[in-house]
């Protein structure tokens, strides 16, 4: 295998097993032969026990090939004794107290095998409603938020990382104000990501200057009045001085709910690339994109046959994954294996971009994301549709969308774009659909204490086939973690390694739009805003994500929190978050 510095690092501090007295007992390929055998002998438990050593190889030689990594939890539990290897779990919160505690422990009882969990907290009555048995008055939604933050602080993922959730409330919730501001205290709800709920209604009274209902979550009832302008104000100014609350469309999510008669979505996980229902959970892989290129004629081109081949070896690695799983919980288990939900996604997709000769700021990377994921949708959907034939369709595919269009399929779900946060790293290329943070950078917070310093190896190597890496040039790029204002260096040069802080926010939502026309859960990407970018810019990008029919949006503006993750420029002060990602690559799934 040829892994970076940087891939051997994470390995060892992570995923790599040790003994009793904590020495590491195993080296990268051993680990991968662990997760390719056991998630093969799934293939003995739908009668192809002949051919469980034949997967057993060609998942063991994608995963040493970087072609393709599954979520953490497969890759750290895959066959061990903990054996729980989904990466997004949503729990459900009533409003009874039985409820609101069984969710802490059941989300402790999750996080504890390194699986993530996301909370729609609508169900929960307002502060200062009365409660009828003890004549005393609510809490709220936030105050109960303070005790899964609190108790997921005392829990390491998996014992190898922080925890980290998502928080979901409708805008017509009585509590939605305090629930926007929630964040803007330092030191609040660290081990949360927010999102604010909001309904094409809501836009809709938004672009009249409306005011709408808020109702109790009870019965509905409207018990007061907002201005939809002036809580999207407030949601505005939050995530400009936070990068919290992001927001999540209601009824997109709806639109494309595949089990609509079972129930409706509940929230999403951490990173908001998984809609789920009550109790369901997903487990994720990315191709590594870099790797499915073909040189032809003197140029690189896409090597689509690859690119099929390792779509439905995937595909089958993930529905694989499910039949040896062991769920944290029976209610667990019972959803996710009614719906049999899979999230097929990508890496590296910025590095192709260069390796194409493609800027990631151009009109052909829109129309390039678009072809692309649809091509990965195609096959994905496909090999699902033969498992389907080969092993039968979920159980709650009489109650799907599928259904009534006579599709046969064996997951409700088969694709989804995850940030790739640490399975990047192992691969050595960029994460997700991300632009590159920065052509240098640290990373902060990986590992603990340490710091990971990366020079990005496609600029490197593609910088020396130009004959670009002159001392000089280098020099700057460690300075400055960009080409931008390098002398000597041509604007088409420039463009095409363009940064993430150098990419216009609209192109950042088109590239997302892109992919999510053919995704069927989600997309997580932040869309990346300067230091000095006003608020109306996090109104404008919020708005166009609606009218481009997103699923959900997040921004995050440089240097609006004091601990960030990515430094920009190896000389600079200043963090900046992971690309992709609400949290630190030490709370992040993938």
């Amino acid at each position: 295998m040829r892994l970076s510095e940087n891939a051997g690092r994470v390995l060892e501090a992570r995923y790599l097993r040790r003994d009793e007295r904590g020495a590491i007992r195993e080296t990268p390929e051993e680990l991968f032969a662990r997760v390719a055998r056991a998630v093969s002998q799934a293939e003995m438990f739908v009668g192809n026990a002949a051919q469980a050593a034949l997967w057993e190889e060609r998942f063991y030689q994608r995963l040493t090939s970087l072609d393709f990594l599954p979520n953490s939890p497969t890759l750290m539990n895959a066959g061990t004794p903990l054996g729980q290897l989904s990466a997004c779990f949503v729990l459900p919160v009533n409003d009874t107290m039985e409820s609101i505690f069984g969710a802490v422990r059941d989300m402790a009882l999750v996080q504890r095998t390194g699986g993530g969990t996301g909370f729609g907290f609508g169900h929960l009555r307002p502060a200062g409603d009365l409660i009828a048995s003890t004549g005393g008055a609510a809490s709220g939604p936030v105050s109960f938020m303070r005790i899964f933050d609190c108790a997921t602080e005392n829990i390491k993922l998996g014992g190898r990382r922080r925890g980290a959730n998502m928080g979901i409330l409708p805008v017509d919730h009585p509590d939605i104000l305090g629930f926007i501001d929630a964040k803007r205290s330092a030191g609040e709800l660290r081990n949360f990501n927010i999102s604010v709920s909001v309904s094409d209604a809501f836009m809709a009274a938004l672009d009249a200057g409306q005011s709408y209902d808020l109702r109790h979550p009870s019965d509905g009832r409207a018990v007061g009045r907002l201005n939809a302008r002036e809580v999207f104000e407030r949601i505005v100014e939050a995530a400009w001085a936070t990068g919290d609350p992001g927001l999540v469309f209601s009824d997109a999510l709806e639109r494309a709910n595949p089990t609509p008669a079972i129930g409706r979505i509940e929230a999403t996980n951490p990173c908001g690339e998984v809609p789920l229902l009550a109790y369901e959970s997903c487990n994720l892989g990315s191709l590594n994109l870099s790797h499915f290129t073909i040189e032809r004629d003197g140029a690189t081109d896409m090597d689509w046959r690859r690119l099929d081949e390792a779509v439905r070896e995937a595909v089958r690695f993930l529905d694989d994954v499910l039949l040896v799983n062991r769920y944290p919980l029976p209610e667990i288990e019972a959803a996710s294996l009614g719906s049999r939900k899979i999230g097929l996604g990508v890496m590296g997709f910025a590095e192709l971009l260069i390796l194409l000769g493609i800027p990631y700021r151009s009109a052909r990377a829109v129309d390039f994301a678009r072809k692309l994921m649809g091509f990965i949708a195609e096959k994905a959907r496909a090999t699902s549709a033969q498992l389907a034939g080969e092993r039968g369709v979920f159980p709650n595919w009489a109650r799907s969308v599928y259904a009534s269009q006579g599709l046969q399929m064996r997951n409700a779900t088969v694709t989804s774009i995850a940030p790739t946060g640490t399975i990047s790293i192992i691969a050595g290329t960029s994460s997700s659909i991300e632009p590159l943070f920065a052509l240098c950078y640290r990373r902060v917070g990986v590992l603990g204490e340490q710091t990971l310093t990366e020079l990005n190896p496609v600029f490197l190597a593609t910088g020396e086939r130009m004959g670009l890496l002159t001392s000089e040039t280098l020099a700057y790029v460690r300075d400055h973690g960009a080409l931008a204002g390098a002398p000597g260096v041509p604007a088409t040069t420039h463009d095409l390694f363009a940064t993430a802080l150098e990419i216009e926010p609209r192109q950042h939502l088109l590239i997302q739009a892109a992919f999510q026309s053919s995704v069927d859960n989600a997309v997580a990407k932040t869309i990346n805003l300067p230091s000095d970018a006003p608020p109306e810019s996090v109104a404008a990008v919020y708005r166009e994500a609606h009218r481009l029919g997103l699923k959900g949006i997040t921004i995050y503006r440089y240097g609006s929190q004091s601990q960030q993750t990515l430094q920009l420029g190896a000389g600079e002060e200043m963090y900046e978050k992971e690309h992709g990602a609400k949290c630190d690559p030490s709370q992040c799934r993938l």
